[in-house]
């Protein structure tokens, strides 16, 4: 597709929204998807242009490189200006709420597989490591849930008096811990174990047990529970 300045100079068979019409949205390239949703390019480019200088600005992600982009990244981008930063940015919370939403119906909490995908895109396109804590009921139905930090999970940062002040509001009976390794790999830290390890002595005396900590990596995860690492007792 060339660079024309603007889609009428695009031959119409090639015009996103004519192609879409006639041959489904599935047979759009990620570049052409973005500049459907863009609705408009801006001066001397066309939608189509600058969705691509978007995608290129992504890098090797990517449309993935979407989630990404601050506020202030996308304005930095030639052509973006408030409006479209916006739409970009709605554009992504929107595609995170569709993938979580499309798993809400197989969450169970007796299964580390199903909380790991109904969370995976909150977690997976952080930047920073952010810790969620979940809390059930009897019937480990989720009664609550809340971010505990975000930054390096750390033992000596993350207490559990705080922790379980949250939990003993809500009248918990169990939790499950949650958080994510920005490098894409889940692999338990020695931190992760510290502070999981004196999360669950402090639920075991106060009567709320821990469940679960997962760990949330890039589109994979690990278990506690699921590894035998909760049983062993570390």
């Amino acid at each position: 597709m060339n660079q024309s300045n603007t889609m009428k100079e695009i031959p119409e068979a090639e015009r996103p929204y004519e192609k879409c019409e006639r041959l489904g949205a599935g047979r759009l390239t990620d570049v052409e998807l973005l500049a459907v949703l863009l609705r408009t390019g801006t001066r001397g480019e066309n939608a189509v242009s600058l969705a691509r200088r978007i995608l290129y600005n992504a890098g090797e992600t990517g449309i993935l490189g979407i989630h990404q982009f601050s506020m202030e990244r996308l304005k930095k981008i030639k052509g973006i200006g408030r409006v479209k930063a916006i739409q970009i940015s709605c554009i992504s919370e929107l595609a995170k709420r569709l993938a979580k939403a499309s798993y809400s119906n197989t969450l169970c909490f007796s299964r580390p597989d199903t909380i790991a995908r109904y969370y995976m895109e909150d977690l997976r396109h952080e930047k920073q490591e952010v810790m969620k804590l979940l809390m059930l009921n009897s019937k480990a139905k989720l009664i609550g849930e809340t971010n505990v930090s975000k930054g390096t999970v750390n033992s000596s940062l993350i207490t559990p008096r705080e922790l379980f002040i949250e939990a003993l509001q809500k009248d918990a009976v169990s939790i499950v811990l949650m958080h994510n390794h920005p490098s894409g790999d889940p692999t338990p830290s020695r931190e992760d174990m510290l502070t999981t390890k004196r999360i669950q002595d402090a639920g075991a005396l106060i009567g709320i047990e821990l469940l679960d900590h997962i760990i949330i990596g890039n589109n994979c995860y690990i278990s506690f529970r699921e590894e035998g690492i909760l049983q062993k007792g570390f």
